[in-house]
């Protein structure tokens, strides 16, 4: 047994060394290129409107906001300023989101967003997503890169084609650290000890994003009041919490074999599902030491695992937001398919590990 277990975790690292540290180099280079265009753009938009200010830094040669997708799919989030005079409101009533409400005694003029505000005082996140997507089709025709980058029309999202290859989303947002929304209020459980107190008061205290782009649960059936509201975004707090142990290496195999195997029609799979599984492996193996390098093949069988559970039963409630269905609006079908692709693909690694090198 521990001798399978050897030659799977001897295959899963030269698979990491070739296959994912690869893919890693591969999108680096896409990032550093795409990069060069967006802040092109968004410097464009700058001068347009000195309020959307280029959030976009590069540091130890990571890009700080940028969250990748898929190798040729990324996100850029632009963060904004002065949300101060609005209070921060999540009643639960839309699943994933919050809205930003005028707090009380304070004046519509006392914002810097002043003309986003709607009648009943909210923030309206659909208001300034229109008028940035204004703003940087404008200065799309403007840049330097114009050959190469151009709007996707028919989204309310501010999406780029970069080379015909790429595609870059810029989402608006609010930074929100020093609170902890009330629909994650039940992170973490009482009787889970992991990830243990000093680091969950770390988690807190990073916060989150307030984004202004379609909400998952509202999709079909917006009115305004939804279409008005922000979705909350946990990133950083999700990284600071697969720190140590093989989380990371382990995170990586899966997008790798996400991007190589189950990128399937209907697009039921993304990289954002196996962290969020990889979050509640965490949970449910909470000594450090499960998470030694020698483990690396039990957690990533258990993750596959608990991802064709999570594909049979057409759910997968987000890690903090447990109310929210990261499956919701996918087709049966395309789940059912990703199921079977999975079970395939777990099958052939834990009865044949050297099946890695052909992966």
């Amino acid at each position: 047994m521990i001798a399978a277990q050897a030659k799977l975790v001897y295959q899963l690292n030269k698979y990491y060394t070739e296959r994912c540290q690869a893919r890693k180099a591969a999108i680096a280079k896409t990032i550093r290129e795409v990069c060069k265009v967006v802040s092109d753009v968004l410097k464009e938009v700058e001068v347009q409107e000195p309020r959307f200010i280029s959030s976009l830094s590069e540091i130890d040669a990571r890009y700080e906001g940028l969250e990748v997708i898929s190798p040729t799919e990324f996100e850029v989030v632009l963060y904004l300023n002065q949300m101060g005079v609005f209070n921060f409101v999540d009643d639960g009533s839309l699943p994933g989101c919050a809205v930003l409400k005028l707090s009380d005694g304070r004046k519509r003029s006392m914002s810097l967003w002043v003309e986003f505000i709607t009648a009943s005082g909210y923030l309206s996140a659909r208001k300034i997503r229109s008028r940035f997507q204004t703003l940087v089709a404008q200065a799309v025709d403007k840049c330097s890169y114009r050959d190469v980058v151009k709007m996707i029309a028919d989204t309310s999202e501010v999406k780029l084609r970069i080379r015909e290859r790429y595609v870059v989303q810029i989402t608006p947002a609010f930074k929100c650290t020093g609170i902890w929304p009330r629909s994650a209020a039940q992170w973490p459980m009482p009787h889970i000890p992991w990830p243990g107190p000093n680091r969950v008061a770390e988690v807190k205290a990073e916060g989150f994003n307030l984004l202004s782009k379609e909400c998952y649960s509202l999709t079909g059936k917006q009115s305004s009041a939804e279409s008005d509201a922000w979705v909350l975004q946990f990133g950083e707090a999700e990284n600071r919490l697969l720190m140590g142990g093989c989380r990371n290496k382990c995170l990586s195999v899966l997008k790798t074999l996400r991007d190589r195997h189950l990128e399937l029609p209907g697009q039921p799979l993304n990289n954002y599902h196996m962290k969020t599984l990889l979050l509640y492996e965490c949970e449910k193996l909470p000594r450090e030491t499960d998470w030694d390098e020698a483990c690396l093949g039990d957690r990533l069988n258990g993750i596959l695992l608990q991802l064709i559970s999570c594909l049979q039963c057409r759910r997968c409630p987000h890690y903090f937001l447990p109310n929210l269905d990261l499956f919701q609006g996918k087709p049966h079908s395309a789940l059912e398919n990703a199921a079977k692709q999975t079970w395939r693909l777990a099958r052939e690694i834990l009865t044949n590990p050297k099946s890695l090198e052909k992966l």
